[in-house]
């Protein structure tokens, strides 16, 4: 059960609309590499985990990552806000208008709806860890290139933020792979898993 305080983790307040940066932003709310798919990566492996550390710390962040779509979202409203014909049209924001009027989509910068299909879940606890590092690397990146291309200090200073806690993320999984390993190495996993039955 989860508690919700109905606050951002972390504030955002955009003075100026920019329907232009809010397409290109959109991505990370139901991109390939979002924060959509983040969370539900994690809170779907977390029931395949058997170790209760690993299965809470994904709960955390897979929630943490839900707060993350709620900024996103929230930058992707206020750089739409108000918006006149005119400045839809001007800014070729006219055709996600047509579909989705400024309510907030999931979907990619290229416009693809999201998809489950971006997700890995495999249910193999060495498999799912490294994903989740891929995933955030992956994250960070695409900040690293809507950081190229903003120039509103408003933005930029919540996608910092945002990107610095995708590398904490990446460190927690790095941290939970580590520990996860020397279980395995200690039971001979690799060498004598009697779950796998291999040809000789």
């Amino acid at each position: 059960m989860w508690n919700y305080e109905k606050t951002l983790q972390y504030p955002v307040k955009i003075k100026n609309p920019n329907p232009q940066m809010a397409k290109i932003i959109i991505s990370q709310f139901g991109g390939p590499d979002g924060e959509l798919g983040a969370s539900m990566r994690y809170l779907s492996q977390r029931y395949s985990m058997p170790y209760d550390d690993v299965k809470g710390m994904l709960n955390d962040i897979g929630t943490e990552e839900l707060g993350h779509m709620e900024m996103v979202g929230a930058i992707v409203h206020q750089l739409t806000r108000c918006l006149s014909e005119e400045e839809i049209k001007k800014s070729g924001f006219d055709a996600y208008f047509v579909d989705h009027g400024i309510g907030v989509f999931p979907q990619f910068a290229s416009g693809t709806p999201w998809t489950a299909a971006t997700i890995g879940v495999k249910g193999d606890i060495i498999a799912d860890l490294v994903e989740d590092m891929g995933a955030e690397q992956k994250a960070r990146v695409t900040y690293d290139n809507i950081l190229t291309l903003a120039d509103d200090p408003d933005v930029k200073d919540v996608i910092r933020f945002l990107r610095e806690r995708e590398i904490v993320h990446f460190q927690r999984f790095g941290e939970a792979l580590s520990r996860t390993q020397q279980r395995l190495d200690s039971k001979n996993f690799y060498a004598f898993n009697p779950s796998l039955k291999l040809k000789k």
